[in-house]
């Protein structure tokens, strides 16, 4: 059974990805978003958390990528893995789960949205993002 934060990011992801390919505003987005997506409250409230913290520091998260990335400027990442890497970076600042937390369920979602090479590269660019954070 999918534990409720997973989930959770699975639908941040999912608004992340609308959101990154339309510009539309965030609380359009969700009320569209949920339209559809049949979900908890509990499930909602921290996908909708996610979802919002990961556009609101996006900018911020971006140039964090930019940097980290062997010069990948974030337009030429993959949109999955450019939208798991913002909630991911997301999660690690706001400290919604552990930093190795949020890298393992990012990995996961690369896992499951995203293409073979994804893992590798999101473990890659998140490693070194926490790291750049910590320091």
């Amino acid at each position: 059974m999918m534990s409720l934060r997973r989930k959770s990011r699975e639908f941040a992801l999912q608004m992340l990805f609308e959101w990154d390919m339309t510009r539309k505003d965030p609380k359009f987005v969700e009320s569209i978003f949920w339209k559809s997506a049949p979900a908890a409250d509990e499930t909602r409230r921290f996908a909708n958390q996610l979802f919002e913290g990961s556009v609101e520091q996006s900018e911020k998260n971006d140039q964090l990528v930019n940097r980290l990335a062997n010069n990948w400027r974030p337009e030429r990442i993959a949109t999955v893995d450019r939208n798991i890497l913002r909630l991911a970076i997301y999660e690690i600042r706001a400290g919604t789960a552990p930093a190795k937390v949020a890298i393992d369920e990012a990995l996961e979602l690369g896992k499951k949205f995203s293409s073979a090479e994804s893992p590798a590269f999101l473990n890659g660019v998140l490693d070194a993002a926490y790291k750049s954070m910590e320091s």
